[in-house]
């Protein structure tokens, strides 16, 4: 019992800790409320990467992201794309609000802007954005708004558009983790996104993971593969530092 005791409590003080580190910052899009998380070291001079969350809004693997790339030396900045009050409870809302925001991919856009904007007031000089699920999907979109992003990361995100949108210049650079058994994401989807990345003259490369599902990243998904979430990470650092640090 006392080493139960023991394990719980360390277990609340890791909590306590990590909830510590990570700020709440309040910003706004006109009227509604946006509630974003920024790491502690904010304030400090140094390279910033956005982390965009997946399609229930912030959960703990933007937040564990954020952790992580404090340690290696960045300041995060989690953006709140849907805002206060409309964070879903559950998959089907989850599906309807992502798609709005797929659909009117401007708004998607101003967001994404709108917390560039909190990441530079945090101290970040040079940025970067990454991504996951439906924030991957945000990633490529702030390279279609030619947003001032040194790159972007898409991690197991959505990577298709409407196909009545024309490709356009993608000045940044582009980095694609791509799980290998995403029924979400047909391979018509990603040779489309080939083509438009080639045809925006783009600095671009993917990487596929093999026997891996939609959320490979995820602990607490049913499709985590931790042998190539581990990789991907690996993956996501490295360009970062090309990107960001030299």
């Amino acid at each position: 019992m006392k080493q139960l005791f023991s394990i719980g409590f360390l277990t609340l003080a890791l909590m306590s800790v990590s909830a510590q580190q990570l700020k709440p910052v309040s910003y706004a899009d006109g009227t509604q409320k946006l509630n974003g998380l920024v790491t502690s070291n904010a304030g400090k001079k140094l390279q910033g990467v956005l982390i965009l969350p997946a399609w229930k809004g912030i959960d703990n693997e933007a937040k564990q992201a954020a952790l992580d790339l404090e340690k290696a030396g960045y300041i995060a900045f989690i953006a709140d794309i849907y805002g206060e009050g409309n964070v879903p409870t559950d998959n089907g809302a989850a599906a309807k609000i992502a798609g709005q925001y797929k659909q009117d991919y401007q708004a998607y856009q101003k967001r994404i802007a709108l917390a560039l904007e909190q990441l530079k007031k945090a101290g970040a000089d040079k940025v970067a954005v990454i991504g996951y699920c439906f924030g991957g999907t945000g990633a490529l979109e702030a390279a279609r708004a030619q947003l001032p992003v040194a790159g972007v990361i898409s991690i197991h995100g959505g990577l298709g558009k409407d196909a009545s949108r024309p490709n356009g210049t993608l000045n940044t650079k582009i980095l694609i983790e791509h799980p290998a058994e995403d029924q979400s994401v047909p391979q018509e989807m990603v040779n489309a996104l080939i083509k438009e990345m080639n045809e925006g003259k783009a600095d671009w490369q993917i990487y596929t993971y093999a026997y891996s599902k939609h959320t490979f990243t995820n602990p607490e998904s049913k499709d985590y593969n931790p042998v190539m979430a581990k990789r991907a990470w690996q993956h996501t650092l490295m360009f970062l530092d090309e990107v960001l640090k030299r």
